[in-house]
């Protein structure tokens, strides 16, 4: 029986956390989605197809995946987020949410 090579490396496992801001409604952005293998591949692949950008940060995905569903980000993360919401009305300045 062959041996099996075991590996040093720890297998991740990915992980999505989905904001949404609403400046008229909320006083900072909350979480309105998150999960992790499966589901996070989901989250990402919607964000794909609906045109959202998304921004990789392994740590901040850590911190926003302690957060409960519709719960605002902590006041220690703003400056973080608002980096990056101000990169991706930056770089997406024609995106306007589909109206349902």
């Amino acid at each position: 029986m062959p041996e099996k090579k075991t590996s040093s490396k720890k297998k991740t496992t990915k992980k999505a956390v989905a904001l949404r801001y609403d400046r008229g409604n909320n006083s900072a952005p909350k979480v309105v989605g998150k999960g992790q293998g499966l589901l996070a591949q989901r989250i990402l692949d919607l964000a794909a197809e609906h045109g959202i950008p998304v921004h990789p940060d392994a740590d901040l995905v850590e911190i926003l995946s302690l957060l409960n569903l519709n719960e605002e980000i902590p006041p220690e993360t703003y400056v973080l987020v608002a980096e990056i919401l101000a990169f991706v009305y930056r770089t997406n300045q024609s995106y306007s949410p589909a109206k349902t």
